[in-house]
């Protein structure tokens, strides 16, 4: 990772708008690049090492950063594989906001193709953590509390999408549904046994979808 990704030491511009010595603190948006990058450094890792046997100065030193500054985004190496287990939910919820509030989601589940536009090698890496969940608790632990977390976000997409100021408990009940039917999707295809052949991820994710909204009014 190069330093446009991870500048940690930046400071605020002093009085006036003129810079003090250092520089300015990273947005949004690329501090959520910068952990996007350090959770598939440490996916890479783990699945040719192994969980135990890979050290934080290991994934830190992968994307060019020290050990302090992976510490500053991570509680845990474990927890540096977060974003990658809620990138399923952030698209979710950005494909609920896509689709017109007028239109039957079953409809819109049928025409929409869940992982258009996603990065190849992005999809390659979750996969790769899927299968890594199945052995490792340290990582399931992490998925499960990805997976909590992401519900208020799409919670909040459904309840916009049926037009009520905020969510309620029908929309997170939803949202609970459709979060982890995601997923078991993923889980599934990524979990089956070597020469096993089946669905595709795309059509996997349609139909666990189709599932968790059956008999809903969406």
């Amino acid at each position: 990772m190069d330093a446009a990704h991870v500048q940690p030491h930046r400071k605020p511009a002093g009085p006036g708008g003129e810079s003090r010595k250092g520089r300015p603190p990273l947005s949004e948006r690329r501090k959520a690049a910068a952990r996007l990058e350090i959770a598939k450094a440490a996916v890479e890792l783990f699945t040719t090492q192994g969980v135990e046997a890979t050290s934080a100065g290991e994934i830190a030193e992968a994307v060019g950063i020290s050990t302090r500054t992976l510490w500053r985004y991570f509680p845990s190496k474990e927890e540096c594989v977060a974003p990658l287990l809620a990138y399923g939910a952030q698209r979710v919820s950005r494909r609920l906001g896509d689709w017109s509030a007028d239109r039957p989601m079953i409809e819109a589940l049928d025409d929409d193709l869940w992982l258009k536009d996603t990065d190849p090698g992005t999809l390659r890496v979750v996969l790769d953590l899927m299968r890594l969940t199945r052995t490792e608790p340290g990582l399931q632990s992490v998925w499960m509390r990805t997976s909590f977390d992401a519900l208020p976000v799409v919670a909040d997409a459904l309840a916009a999408r049926a037009g009520k100021p905020e969510a309620d408990m029908e929309s997170r009940v939803q949202a609970g549904m459709l979060v982890s039917a995601m997923h078991l999707a993923l889980r599934e295809y990524a979990w089956r046994e070597p020469g096993e052949t089946g669905p595709e991820p795309d059509e996997m994710l349609r139909e666990a979808a189709r599932i968790a909204i059956r008999g809903l009014p969406l």
